[in-house]
């Protein structure tokens, strides 16, 4: 005889069903907190805005912030652009205002030569409170209008560079007559110390960079191995290592085309195979004066691939570079 109750209506509900109302209410609840507590809780991050730069392939659009920028940004002019217009800064061409003492560099040299400086020690005391004293032909830096063009030029070579083959500070870079370092003391400054290497010639421009570029600088504890010699000898440099980059800015235009491809056969080896650039500038006669086919043929031979021909303007002044990349292309 099967059990039930009755409702104060007086409506009959057997046991076993009432059981199964019961059982069938406490699994649709279990399944409901399960699917609850698994749910994926609302994220706490912080939310990265958009950028607003361009595409990663124009230095001037890089967003800002971003690891290891070098160039301006189109943000970092228009930046400038607003601080010279909200201070009210006006500047005619070529006028700047007269100091307290104003010498050109012609005038600040005779001061140097007849009274030593403004405020300075006489007889025995001269040299002692002067750990590396330096000609004044080199303090009144002189040697910055030695390139046809304005100084601040050397700072758009690096950034082309730089930026064309992914920089970092462990990168190694060899320049090949890298003058009084215009653009050298970019490299310095950014690479890891004895990451930068040079090859020049010149007695005068070793003796820039050593005694006042790299002294007034900052830049002595980065110890760039700068080597003076001909004839593209590069023994000096040792054998370990790999470059990341070689470059030479208006350097093969003044040499005989021979010596460019002994350079070339000499460093090849030294390159990074793939990864590893040479860069050129102005123009590649020593090739092309060979002829199409014959220059590619050389070229192949040595292991060398030309990857195209590239420009890159000023920051400051309306000039343009030419540049001629190649890399590695055999291990």
């Amino acid at each position: 005889m099967a059990l039930s109750s009755t409702s104060p209506k007086g409506v009959v509900i057997s046991v076993p069903v009432l059981v199964l109302s019961v059982a069938t209410a406490a699994i649709f609840l279990f399944f409901l907190l399960s699917s609850l507590s698994s749910s994926t809780p609302p994220c706490s991050c912080p939310v990265i805005p958009p950028s607003n730069g361009g595409s990663s392939g124009d230095s001037r659009t890089n967003p800002i912030g971003s690891i290891g920028r070098i160039a301006a940004t189109n943000e970092d002019v228009e930046w400038v652009k607003r601080q010279i217009k909200d201070n009210g800064l006006h500047m005619a061409d070529n006028v700047l205002r007269k100091g307290i003492n104003p010498r050109t560099r012609e005038q600040q040299l005779q001061d140097l030569l007849q009274f030593k400086g403004i405020s300075h020690y006489e007889g025995e005391e001269v040299r002692n409170h002067t750990a590396l004293p330096c000609p004044g032909e080199l303090l009144v830096e002189q040697h910055h209008s030695n390139y046809g063009e304005p100084w601040a030029g050397g700072r758009d070579v690096f950034e082309f560079l730089a930026e064309s083959i992914h920089l970092t500070p462990d990168s190694r870079v060899l320049e090949i007559g890298c003058g009084t370092l215009r653009v050298g003391l970019h490299f310095i400054r950014y690479l890891d110390p004895a990451h930068f290497h040079c090859l020049e010639r010149d007695e005068l421009s070793l003796m820039v960079a050593f005694r006042y570029e790299l002294p007034s600088q900052g830049l002595l504890h980065k110890r760039p191995l700068i080597v003076r010699g001909e004839d593209m000898d590069f023994s000096k440099f040792g054998s370990e290592g790999m470059y990341d980059l070689i470059y030479a800015s208006a350097v093969f235009l003044h040499m005989p085309d021979k010596l460019v491809w002994v350079g070339l056969e000499r460093l090849v080896d030294r390159l990074k195979p793939l990864e590893g650039r040479i860069f050129v500038s102005h123009n590649i006669k020593f090739c092309s004066r060979l002829g199409g086919e014959e220059c590619s043929k050389r070229l192949n031979s040595l292991g060398i691939e030309y990857l195209g021909k590239h420009t890159h303007d000023s920051l400051l002044f309306n000039h343009y570079e030419i540049w001629f990349e190649f890399r590695r292309s055999k291990v």
